[in-house]
């Protein structure tokens, strides 16, 4: 055990604990019962006086852990030790939980054989380890919508920035003509989301994934809005990487996956430089140090890796794949559905779309109110009801920007955060739910929304240190 690999070692007595995965309570997908989340049962104070259980709607930025999840690392803890090369019985239970992890997220993901599944630290930490590792002179394509993790990472190379499409075949031929006209034909990489944190529309990867291979480029799928809504198929949507998070698929202790082809990663320095890269260190002659990297996916995962929250990001795989992801998706559209059909009898609200109303989509959702600064509505859904959103641009400034235009936004009682200069104030509210959301938590976030349009709010806000908050 004393290198690291993508094969996993027997695990000796693993604690294990999976009785908290719930079963649906019908065999009906429509009447599954959502997946027990930890905090479910937290009840919060209301500026109008009592407290009411909280309504978790901001899954898109962070997702509940499911209580699987908890249940499985807290079984884990008392067992606890260090990863790779220790001799002790908890150090090798450690590390072949550590190793058994990467096995489970290469199934979870049905990628192919000889692919890398590297541990990092988020979506944002896995694509700018693909960043680093790109070849010289390779050119990347991004559209403006992706989240600014996609957007960002590339400082290296040069970048090519595709408007927002207005369809998915729209989106396609405008990566063909990109990629059809870079000069010179060299090394290139696409990417692209699965499912956007703004609108929640499905991005047409698999289409994309061919063009991009058509025109002699590869392509990285960011999957931290789809894998916790959808399964996710290296092997199906042929996609070269798949970058994801463990805090939005329900295990929010601090680890994201970069899973995908080996080469350019093996060609490419580590990502950090340290022990655990490094397969042996030798001093020279000259007094120099000489280096030999592994290969395998150890090499990008230098330092003492984080073996909870990897073991986290595993449990929740299993979790979602025995829960069944065909049940999950269609009781998430039922939430979708019931949602869109409530904003949709309140004129005043404008739900912000890239594809139109009969895109698919996850239960990722943002609009804006006539009349209300978003920032005043998310505190009020917060203060009056018990409900958490989000409100702002959602780390996707250009899209944002571009789905909103220039539609003035109220300042009300308390507004968005300062503009720059000859800049106007823009932002947008945000509801995201998923296999955690109880029904009345949508049901009453819909009925918050109409009473607040149609009555105004109870209290008073103002602006506090950058956010509106209740009036004291």
């Amino acid at each position: 055990m004393s290198a690291r690999s993508n094969t996993a070692a027997p695990i000796a007595s693993a604690p294990v604990v999976s009785s908290s995965a719930a079963a649906p309570e019908s065999e009906d997908p429509l009447c599954a019962a959502p997946l027990p989340v930890l905090g479910r049962d937290v009840t919060v104070p209301l500026v109008t006086g009592g407290e009411v259980t909280y309504a978790a709607l901001d899954y898109a930025a962070s997702a509940p852990a499911l209580q699987r999840v908890w249940d499985d690392v807290a079984a884990y803890a008392p067992y606890y030790g260090s990863v790779h090369r220790g001799a002790g019985y908890l150090s090798q239970l450690s590390t072949d939980l550590f190793e058994n992890s990467r096995v489970t997220v290469h199934e979870f993901l049905d990628c192919r054989d000889g692919d890398q599944v590297v541990f990092t630290r988020s979506t944002t930490d896995s694509l700018n380890l693909l960043a680093a590792a790109l070849p010289a002179d390779c050119r990347v394509f991004v559209f403006e919508t992706e989240h600014h993790a996609s957007l960002l990472p590339w400082r290296g190379a040069q970048v090519t920035y595709l408007d927002a499409p207005r369809d998915p075949a729209e989106a396609v031929a405008t990566l063909e003509r990109a990629l059809a006209g870079r000069e010179p034909h060299g090394p290139a990489l696409v990417c692209v989301t699965g499912a956007s944190n703004v609108t929640g529309e499905l991005w047409p990867v698999k289409e994309l994934a061919a063009a991009a291979h058509a025109h002699g480029a590869r392509i990285v799928l960011d999957a931290a809005q789809l894998a916790p809504h959808h399964p996710v198929s290296v092997r199906d949507l042929d996609v070269d990487w798949v970058a994801f998070s463990g805090h939005k698929l329900y295990a929010p202790f601090g680890s994201g996956v970069l899973a995908g082809r080996a080469d350019w990663l093996q060609a490419a320095e580590p990502y950090l430089a340290g022990g655990g890269a490094s397969r042996k260190v030798a001093r020279r002659t000259d007094g120099g140090v000489d280096v030999e990297w592994h290969t395998t996916a150890a090499r990008h995962e230098a330092g003492s890796p984080n073996v909870i929250g990897v073991h986290s990001i595993a449990s929740a795989c299993k979790a979602l794949t025995e829960a069944g992801f065909d049940r999950l998706v269609a009781r998430e559209q039922q939430l979708v559905a019931k949602v869109r059909a409530g904003l949709a009898e309140v004129p005043q609200v404008k739900v912000l779309s890239l594809f139109g109303d009969d895109a698919p989509r996850v239960g990722v959702i943002s609009f804006v109110v006539e009349g209300w600064n978003s920032s005043h509505f998310a505190a009020a859904l917060s203060a009056e009801y018990g409900i958490g959103v989000r409100d702002g641009l959602f780390c996707a400034h250009p899209l944002v920007r571009t789905l909103l235009g220039t539609d003035p936004q109220d300042p009300g009682e308390c507004g968005a955060p300062e503009a720059e200069p000859g800049e106007r104030s823009l932002n947008a509210i945000r509801v995201s739910f998923g296999a955690g959301t109880p029904d009345e938590h949508v049901e009453r976030f819909v009925g918050a929304v109409k009473e607040l349009v149609t009555d105004g709010a109870r209290w008073n806000y103002h602006t506090e240190d950058g956010r509106c908050v209740p009036a004291v």
